[in-house]
């Protein structure tokens, strides 16, 4: 078995699912601590031609509170002035209407914190692509928060009984391929190559929110994107 973990991000970039896909369970790290102008709570979308980063508002964050134990200031609130910013940038964008849709029933979805919030957006959205990889929503299951590092990630892949971790490629620093394979653990870091598509009669601009691929991507196209990464 394949297993992915990562800290739950909020409508995070086409890697990410890339990730998802490649798995076939995801396992969402949210009892681990919160990071600092990350990804957890913000990122880009495309207003007038250019990246523009929206960050939903929390409430005490901080590196050392759990991404699980804080909550959203006011998403109600902030929602309704994404939701115009949405409108305002996307509503020529040929699905729409379909997303709208996606980012209603995720902000709706009445989370009890970020971590909740952001496993949403991911969840959602592989229903609408159709990315079957099973979901565990709760890292603290599996009760290994004394671990640190890839000792706790070993100590996961261990507990599912997974022969293959596939990890993002900024972990080739601090992973040891050596100390998996000595667990019977191939490690694999994904890469992910560049991905381009229209934009309306802009010049592209790369690396955004999964929400601007949504937006102007069909379904079908965006399963090739999501193929379009090496692992190493």
């Amino acid at each position: 078995m394949t297993i992915g973990i990562m800290q739950p991000y909020i409508f995070p970039y086409v890697g990410y699912f890339q990730l998802i896909k490649a798995v076939d369970k995801f396992i969402v790290y949210d009892d681990v601590a919160y990071i600092n102008k990350g990804w957890i709570n913000r990122n880009n979308i495309l207003i007038s031609g250019k990246a523009s980063m929206f960050t939903l508002p929390l409430i005490s964050a901080s590196q050392n509170r759990l991404i699980r134990d804080i909550e959203v200031d006011n998403l109600e609130g902030w929602s309704k002035k994404f939701f115009k910013t949405i409108e305002q940038s996307y509503k020529k964008a040929p699905f729409y209407q379909e997303i709208l849709a996606i980012l209603t029933q995720v902000f709706q979805s009445n989370p009890a914190n970020i971590g909740e919030l952001c496993t949403a957006s991911l969840k959602i959205t592989c229903q609408y692509l159709g990315i079957n990889t099973e979901f565990v929503e709760n890292s603290v299951i599996y009760n290994n928060q004394h671990l640190k590092a890839q000792e706790r990630i070993l100590d996961i892949c261990l507990q599912e009984k997974a022969d293959h971790y596939i990890n993002p490629i900024g972990g080739m620093a601090i992973y040891d391929k050596q100390l998996f394979a000595d667990n019977k653990i191939l490690l694999n870091f994904i890469k992910s190559k560049p991905v381009q598509y229209k934009q309306f009669n802009n010049e592209f601009v790369p690396w955004l929110s999964i929400i601007d691929l949504l937006m102007f991507c069909p379904i079908e196209a965006i399963h090739k994107y999501l193929k379009e990464f090496e692992l190493v």
